[in-house]
């Protein structure tokens, strides 16, 4: 499939009872969830046989899945209790996406609170993902995926030129993938708005990151007008994105195969409009 599209599923039930069931409800081809808790520190363990059960069944269907870590998360935090309690929440992360079977891990890139210039920030961003990514083994264990800021306070990477320095800061490790929020990347100054400004935006995160870099794309229209610097989602079509922006992005030679994870209103209900109305654009 070109690009499989779903949105984040609630757990609930669980992995299998709640989120799968869930998913399939809405007619989700591939879904994202959180493990845990994702307003706070706690490491939430995993159950295996249920774990096992959820791979299995998704091994079985062919559907990729993805883990969102807390929003707590912030690398590049001055206090060192929330440093060490973002590394700890990333690893563990990342363990329970190689237990179910999850390709990636989405992280937010954090901010640098506090500081006037982010090179402290970005030493930390270094010293605490380039050993859990150097640790990462395999073609099928979990990417690291990256998910740039709208740009709100002092924000490490919004856009897309701060790809460059974060990646290289990771020393462009082959697991750190690229999460593109298009709320997000819009809301830093993207021309999503412009005819041929979505392609232009795509084109740019393949010369920063590389070939095969981009991962994962979270289908999100904006409430706020291009640089707004607001992370203020909204259904497809009914902000100031627009739907062109979306059949740009599947036309995009560089988004083969990336799944289209939404985060919009309404997304997880029944009657939700965005699934169907990707679906519409992805297949012409």
């Amino acid at each position: 499939m070109r690009n499989p599209i779903g949105t984040h599923v609630l757990v609930g039930k669980g992995l299998v009872d709640g989120a799968v069931a869930h998913a399939d409800e809405l007619g989700c081809e591939t879904f994202q969830v959180f493990v845990g808790n994702p307003r706070g520190w706690a490491l939430t363990e995993g159950k295996p046989a249920e774990d096992a059960r959820f791979r299995d069944l998704m091994t079985e269907r062919g559907t990729r899945t993805f883990i969102h870590a807390p929003y707590l998360v912030n690398l590049g935090s001055p206090t060192a209790k929330t440093y060490e309690s973002s590394v700890a929440s990333v690893a563990h992360n990342l363990k329970r996406a190689a237990e179910i079977g999850a390709e990636g891990v989405v992280v937010h890139t954090g901010s640098y609170v506090g500081d006037s210039d982010d090179s402290r920030a970005m030493r930390q961003v270094r010293e605490g993902l380039l050993p859990l990514l150097e640790a990462i083994e395999g073609e099928d264990a979990p990417w690291l995926l990256l998910e740039p800021t709208a740009g709100q306070g002092r924000s490490l990477c919004a856009g897309v030129e701060d790809l460059a320095p974060y990646l290289a800061a990771l020393d462009d490790h082959p697991k750190a993938g690229i999460c593109l929020d298009t709320c997000h990347v819009f809301a830093a100054g993207a021309p999503l708005d412009e005819p041929g400004g979505t392609t232009a935006t795509v084109d740019r995160i393949v010369e920063i990151g590389g070939p095969g870099r981009l991962r994962l794309i979270h289908a999100n229209d904006s409430m706020d007008v291009r640089g707004a610097f607001k992370d203020r989602h909204q259904r497809i079509g009914e902000g100031h994105i627009g739907e062109a922006a979306f059949a740009e992005l599947f036309a995009h030679p560089a988004t083969e195969g990336v799944p289209f994870i939404l985060e919009t209103p309404d997304s997880r209900s029944a009657d939700n409009r965005d699934i169907p109305l990707l679906k519409r654009l992805r297949d012409g």
